[in-house]
């Protein structure tokens, strides 16, 4: 299951004194299963933005903790900068990254305005996908005035905040007003172009971004803009929704660009406005040489990038995460001005790298194998048989890309390339459970290592006992689940697949059918352990029935494999 990731990019009102600016920090670095990962003060702008990601709750808490404290701290009375704000927090977006969507965002994002104006006496407004109202979804329109127009906006109807709307006091007087909102993911992108003309950078911008270009009378460069009947501007769109993008020069680089934003990822995906820049560059006679990509994205973007080239080229996406975002990184040529390494730039491995545990699957063959040998009773057979699960699927996904790539078999890429994806998404599970089987074991030894000095301390050290073992049982049953899958993929590819590989698809039902077997033991004792007997009676008679399954599944498979040696 893709897990709950979400983004903060909280503006505060202080860019200046570094002393407030680590304090806020501090707050957001110290909230449990937060991370923070970059901090951008402006002195010009007396202002700084922070970015932290994280799981919904955690991240929310951390926000409510932030304007908490720069509340505290910055005093909007003596506060001057270049950049418009309206409180100590200015602004405060909640960003969907995976596993969440956008209006879920907007519902944690109108409950953290009602409780930061309900705890902090901050009054709130909600914009974007969180505003009450269309007029709202705009930032500029809850910010007007700025700081300084707060007292009448406190008392005109229409322009009073969602939350914690009340007359002028000392504490709005000190932190002003905060715009709470939720947005989509905004990817900053530089194109970098074979010219240095930040004119033809311009005119490939203007075909590209939803704005476009002014219509004109005559020529369509110089002529003069024309009118609609309000006098306003008429606009010739142009091919990329929910784009803003301008063509601009760089000296440090020697070459124009063309900077993009791309405002919804959902609408234009970045290997999309990638494609079509390149189509409108060279109607022009220019190239895209390369991209930059300006702060962090989401790996679903180079993810689906990467499987949209490999698409292109037919050929299999069921390859490992890693060698699609490799794909993606040359064909939009990411490292063109400077090396792109997508563990600085992709907020999941970010997280990843800064909550990292050993695990078992980071191992070589042989530490893994070292690691078992030893007199520690984990990683066991519970672990192992995970292991061979892995190994299974491994060989079965094998056999599909070596089939959507066999020469004369062109045209059924897409059918081996589904089995393939398949085969990853088992692979992945199964070794996620490796780890899993071993870090069930380590809870019933810690359970058992409770105090059991008085009746209290028995009592729950045989709750917790009981309640590890019933995970420890749980496991190799979820692992008995993945493997008897991991059985219909070496069945297809034996008889579908490369007729010079059908024996590595007979090997991964053989480790599919043992990992089935393996798990199934591991049930078996550790349910032997458990006072609820119905439950243990009920995962045993499905264990039974996986086991039988998976023989039977063994032998059909075998008969395919040895008629076709």
């Amino acid at each position: 299951m893709e897990k709950r990731i979400i983004e903060c990019v909280p503006n505060f009102s202080e860019g200046r004194n570094a002393d407030v600016i680590n304090q806020i920090a501090a707050e957001i670095s110290g909230t449990p299963d937060v991370a923070l990962l970059n901090v951008d003060s402006g002195e010009a702008t007396n202002r700084t933005v922070m970015t932290f990601v994280g799981p919904p709750e955690a991240v929310v808490e951390a926000a409510f903790r932030s304007v908490r404290k720069a509340g505290e701290l910055i005093d909007m009375r003596q506060h001057h900068g270049a950049h418009p704000r309206i409180g100590a927090t200015d602004v405060l977006p909640l960003i969907p990254v995976s596993g969440i969507t956008l209006d879920e965002c907007a519902l944690l994002a109108r409950d953290l305005a009602k409780r930061i104006a309900g705890e902090i006496g901050i009054p709130c407004y909600c914009y974007e996908a969180a505003a009450f109202s269309e007029r709202r979804r705009n930032l500029a329109v809850c910010r007007a005035g700025e700081y300084e127009g707060i007292p009448k906006k406190l008392t005109t109807p229409g322009e009073q905040p969602d939350f914690g709307c009340r007359e002028m006091d000392e504490g709005i007087a000190r932190t002003g007003c905060t715009v709470v909102g939720a947005r989509d993911f905004l990817i900053a992108v530089n194109f970098n172009l074979n010219t240095t003309s930040t004119r033809r950078a311009n005119a490939i911008a203007f075909d590209v971004r939803e704005k476009g270009r002014p219509k004109r009378e005559g020529n369509p460069i110089t002529g003069t803009p024309m009118k609609d009947a309000e006098g306003n501007t008429i606009m010739l769109p142009g091919t990329l929704k929910k784009t803003k993008a301008i063509g601009w020069y760089i000296d440090e680089y020697g070459i124009a660009q063309v900077s993009m934003n791309i405002t919804d990822i959902n609408t234009t995906p970045l290997h999309k406005a990638f494609d079509e820049v390149c189509r409108c560059a060279q109607q022009r006679g220019i190239r895209v040489t390369g991209t930059e990509i300006v702060g962090l994205v989401p790996k679903r973007t180079l993810i689906e990038a990467g499987r949209y080239f490999l698409e292109k080229q037919n050929r299999s996406t069921g390859i490992p995460e890693k060698d699609i975002v490799d794909i993606a990184i040359h064909s939009m040529g990411l490292s063109d001005l400077r090396p792109f390494n997508p563990r600085e730039k992709v907020i999941e491995y970010l997280l990843e790298d800064a909550d990292r545990k050993p695990r078992l699957a980071d191992l070589t063959v042989e530490a893994f194998a070292e690691e078992t040998s030893r007199e520690s009773p984990a990683p066991g057979g519970g672990t192992i048989s995970a292991y061979m699960g892995a190994l299974g699927a491994a060989l079965g996904t094998m056999v599909a890309n070596l089939s959507a790539h066999k020469p004369g078999w062109d045209e059924r890429w897409g059918y081996f390339s589904h089995y393939a994806d398949e085969g990853q998404q088992l692979m992945a599970e199964l070794l996620h459970l490796v780890d899993e089987d071993t870090l069930a074991f380590k809870q019933i030894m810690a359970a058992f290592g409770m105090p059991k000095g008085t009746e209290e301390e028995r009592k729950k050290r045989s709750e917790a006992i009981q309640t590890a073992t019933l995970y420890a049982t749980e496991v190799p049953l979820r692992t008995m689940r993945a493997a008897l899958r991991v059985m219909p993929l070496c069945e297809q590819m034996a008889c579908e697949g490369n007729p010079n590989s059908i024996s590595d698809a007979g090997v991964g039902a053989l480790a599919a059918r043992s990992a089935v077997l393996g798990a199934g033991l591991n049930v078996r004792i550790n349910a032997s352990s458990l006072k609820d007997r119905n439950k243990a009676e009920e995962m045993l008679v499905e264990a039974d029935k996986l086991v039988a399954e998976a023989e039977k599944k063994e032998k059909d498979i075998l008969k395919i494999v040895m008629n076709g040696i």
